[in-house]
């Protein structure tokens, strides 16, 4: 169900919680990074790939990283280009710095299923993060021949800088330094996807929190989390918080941000834009 409680009252009773709660658990979806300034489309899509766009006729970056290149060197110079400006440039706005104020001096964890490393790179303890989704700043072996990630950052800059026409040179495609099989993306989108070390650590670290605070006055901020995969992050901030009297469930989200009526008494839903709300809790 939606809230019917003014704003105001909504950005209060947030507020109050922040300052009382034991600890916070942040859920992260694309939400928080939309309202950060990474849009995939519009504007900002014109500005990066408009020469992709009219030699291959999609008006999407998301939709761009499934067409079917017909080489390696078309493959890349996309995904070389999408990493770089979604992944290694400057963060479009203060959004994830005001999010980590609020939160820093807190005992804090983050659940994100977004791969834009925004939470690390505004400050937030690399500790405290759990990305389950991937990352983009990784590769992984296509087949995949092992459970290992590869930091990209060197050779998605000089494919980025060494594009011409759409394409990289050839001695730049990455390849498997174990079985010589393309890298690909880190990201999950089937069962080829690698948990690697660092991923099942910070499961273990995101897990032993939650078992740690389970009886406290815990504070689950869902913020921009839609239903592409609310197992993830929406139903389990659900259910923990209806399993725990003194836990606060709050959601921020323009347009979807509803709580079940179980839970109603311990939930505080804002329909808002992410950015002003962050803000006026400030």
């Amino acid at each position: 169900m939606k809230s019917t409680e003014n704003y105001s009252v909504q950005i209060d009773k947030l507020k109050k919680a922040l300052d009382v709660c034991d600890a916070v658990v942040i859920g992260a979806g694309a939400g928080l990074s939309t309202a950060a300034g990474f849009t995939y489309s519009g504007e900002r899509f014109e500005k990066y790939f408009s020469d992709f766009k009219a030699k291959y006729g999609f008006d999407d970056m998301y939709y761009g990283g499934f067409y079917p290149y017909r080489t390696q060197e078309e493959f890349w110079a996309y995904w070389s280009r999408y990493i770089y400006i979604n992944r290694y440039m400057d963060i479009p706005s203060d959004l994830y710095s005001r999010l980590f104020d609020l939160v820093k001096d807190k005992d804090y964890f983050v659940l994100t299923t977004n791969v834009d490393h925004c939470f690390q790179r505004a400050g937030f303890d690399k500790k405290r993060l759990f990305y389950t989704q991937g990352d983009y700043g990784l590769f992984q072996c296509s087949e995949p021949c092992c459970q290992e990630t590869f930091d990209n950052e060197e050779i998605i800059k000089a494919m980025y800088e060494q594009q011409k026409d759409m394409k990289i040179p050839s001695d730049l495609i990455p390849k498997c330094p174990h079985c010589g099989k393309p890298l690909t993306t880190n990201l999950r989108a089937d069962d080829k996807f690698v948990q690697d070390e660092g991923w099942y650590k910070a499961s273990e670290r995101y897990s032993d929190f939650i078992r740690r605070h389970k009886d406290l006055n815990i504070l689950y901020l869902e913020i921009g989390v839609g239903y592409n995969t609310p197992v993830i992050i929406k139903y389990p901030f659900w259910q923990m918080t209806a399993q725990n009297p003194k836990a606060t469930y709050a959601c921020i989200n323009m347009g979807e941000a509803v709580c079940p009526t179980e839970i109603e008494h311990q939930s505080i839903c804002i329909d808002a834009d992410i950015a002003k709300v962050i803000e006026d809790i400030k």
